[in-house]
């Protein structure tokens, strides 16, 4: 947790003014106000009572601490994960059943299969989370809502979405705001997490795209795809945290692998893990995959 602690203030405060001016430059008032000033932004986690109504009190713990581990076990931290574009209709089944079979908080899929996780995952606490433009992030924002909407309607009870890493890494912060705003509006509501892609950031460019999400009103911020190399760092779940603060969730996804990758992730201010290394986890096996 020792890079947290030298993330300079008015770094943070010379995001949100970044913002704040890009938007300044809009025709109307309205976008300016859709930013307020860094201690005011909140993420659609603010309600802590009815979160723990909706998903579980084992799952609250956004300060990241190893408590959160307590209640409900490692296990329902986890977003049991099978993202390959060649996954096949009896992975999908097998990777439900495990999910059902370890109590994992939900599986993490393409939206090809969101109507069929939901069906067999009916009655079991385990949630189904569809990915939005993934894993690149550079679809148009009109293309990632329709996406989400049609996971909503599916059934999709959280969105993953990647964020426009070209737009974010070119300094555009007001279309890179727009782009995850218009993913939280389509979910109506449901969480959504953003992914960063943090091995291709730098620092400061981590920092801006933890800004902007929170802005934006997201509910997560999410290190990786796992599909562009890199993988989540205890550097850079501490970052992220320092950054969003403990009323937003961080999720560590990418390279956990083992029971102490998920322990250290937790330790360094994760609460939520995406692996679909899951199995191995939470029982001390052999992980297989690279993510």
């Amino acid at each position: 947790m020792a890079q947290s602690a030298d993330i300079p203030p008015e770094l943070l405060q010379r995001v949100v003014a970044r913002v704040r001016e890009e938007l300044a430059r809009a025709e109307t008032t309205a976008q300016l106000q859709a930013v307020p000033p860094l201690p005011e932004v909140r993420g659609t986690w603010q309600d802590e009572s009815a979160l723990k109504a909706s998903h579980g009190a084992d799952r609250i713990g956004t300060d990241g601490s190893v408590g959160a581990l307590a209640s409900g076990g490692i296990a329902r931290l986890i977003d049991h994960t099978l993202l390959k574009p060649d996954a096949t209709r009896a992975e999908l089944v097998k990777l439900c059943e495990e999910a059902r079979t370890h109590r994992f908080a939900s599986v993490c899929i393409n939206t090809t299969w969101v109507t069929l996780a939901v069906e067999l995952l009916k009655g079991s606490g385990v949630m189904t989370i569809c990915v939005v433009g993934f894993p690149l992030g550079a679809a148009t924002s009109r293309a990632k809502a329709a996406e989400t909407r049609e996971a909503i309607q599916n059934g999709a009870a959280e969105i993953d979405m990647v964020i426009n890493l070209g737009l974010l890494k070119g300094g555009d912060h007001d279309a890179v705001y727009d782009d995850i705003h218009a993913v939280v509006e389509a979910a109506q509501g449901r969480p959504v997490k953003v992914i960063l892609e943090t091995h291709l950031l730098t620092r400061e460019q981590k920092i801006a795209a933890c800004a902007l999400s929170k802005a934006a009103g997201a509910a997560f911020v999410k290190t990786s795809t796992g599909f562009s190399g890199g993988g989540a760092t205890a550097e850079d779940i501490a970052l992220m945290r320092a950054v969003v603060g403990p009323d937003m969730g961080v999720k560590a996804s990418g390279g956990v692998r083992t029971a102490d990758d998920a322990r250290k992730m937790v330790a360094a201010g994760a609460n939520r893990l995406g692996a679909s290394a899951s199995v191995a986890i939470v029982t001390g096996g052999k992980a297989t995959g690279s993510y």
